[in-house]
C-alpha cells in the first residue's frame, strides 16, 4: 500500500498558526476574571495537548502517536477556543475578524484534514 504524500499546506499553516495565537491570547484573558488558574492551565492545554500528541507524517518529531482523527479534533478546539474567547473577552470588531480568520483556517485545512482523516 502506497502511503499519500502529505499536501502542501504553506497558506493552511500560516492562518493555522495565527488562529492558534489568537486561541492562546483570547482563552486565558476570557477566563482570567473568573479563575486565574483555569487561565493558565487553559494556555497550558491549548499548547501542551498539539505538542505531545501528533500524527506521524504531519510533523517531524512525534512524541506521543495518534491516529490523524485526534489531529482534527486538536485543531478543531484551537479554532473553537479562538472564536469563543475572541467573542467572550474581545470588542465585536476584533471576535468578527477572529471568526472570519477560523473560518478561512477551515477552508485552508480541508486538504490536510482530509489526509489525515486517512491515516
Amino acid at each position: 500500500m502506497r502511503s499519500t504524500p502529505r499536501p502542501d499546506d504553506r497558506a493552511a499553516s500560516a492562518f493555522r498558526f495565527a488562529t492558534e495565537l489568537v486561541a492562546w491570547v483570547a482563552t486565558p484573558w476570557a477566563l482570567a476574571p473568573h479563575s486565574v488558574p483555569l487561565a493558565v492551565l487553559s494556555v497550558v492545554v491549548l499548547i501542551g495537548l498539539p505538542t505531545v500528541f501528533s500524527t506521524p507524517g504531519d510533523k517531524r518529531n512525534v512524541i506521543v502517536v495518534v491516529p490523524g482523527a485526534v489531529t482534527i479534533v486538536l485543531v478543531a478546539v484551537q479554532l473553537v477556543a479562538a472564536v469563543v474567547a475572541a467573542w467572550v473577552a474581545w470588542h465585536v470588531v476584533a471576535a468578527a475578524l477572529v471568526t472570519v480568520l477560523a473560518a478561512v483556517t477551515v477552508v485552508l485545512e480541508l486538504p490536510r484534514w482530509r489526509w489525515l482523516a486517512a491515516r
